[in-house]
């Protein structure tokens, strides 16, 4: 008696062509996304050694060099910023303020309108920097 065994076949799964959906994918979304954070707004934020990097960009208020307030990207004057503040948390919700000031602007300016922040109502305001190179 003569027994035939059995051959098996193992799967091949070519990925060539799900590399190439891949590589579609990620060039479309490099493509499709925006980069440009504030086209009209010179800033020159301070630099920190230390700092943690944040990508939270909610409700956006800039100081620009010349004291000029920007809520945003729409300038805004320092008498009203309170009360727009203001309608900006009951149209949002959102109770975080991302607070962007150049770094020659007088502290007295920052503090002023820090203050207009938290008593529009803002629970958190968050300072952005840039990190500095480390010496190697």
């Amino acid at each position: 008696m003569q027994f035939r065994l059995k051959q098996y076949i193992k799967p091949v799964i070519n990925i060539t062509s799900l590399v190439d959906v891949i590589f579609l994918l990620l060039l479309f979304f490099m493509v499709t996304s925006s980069f440009v954070e504030q086209p009209n707004i010179k800033l020159e934020l301070p630099s920190t050694k230390h700092s943690e990097v944040s990508k939270i960009e909610n409700i956006v208020l800039t100081i620009a060099r010349d004291g000029q307030l920007f809520l945003q990207d729409k300038p805004v004057v320092k008498e009203t910023l309170e009360k727009e503040l203001r309608r900006v948390i009951l149209d949002t919700g959102d109770e975080v303020l991302v607070l962007k000031a150049d770094k020659f602007v007088p502290y007295g300016v920052v503090v002023d309108t820090m203050d207009a922040v938290k008593g529009a109502g803002f629970k958190k305001v968050i300072a952005p920097t840039i990190m500095e190179e480390l010496d190697k």
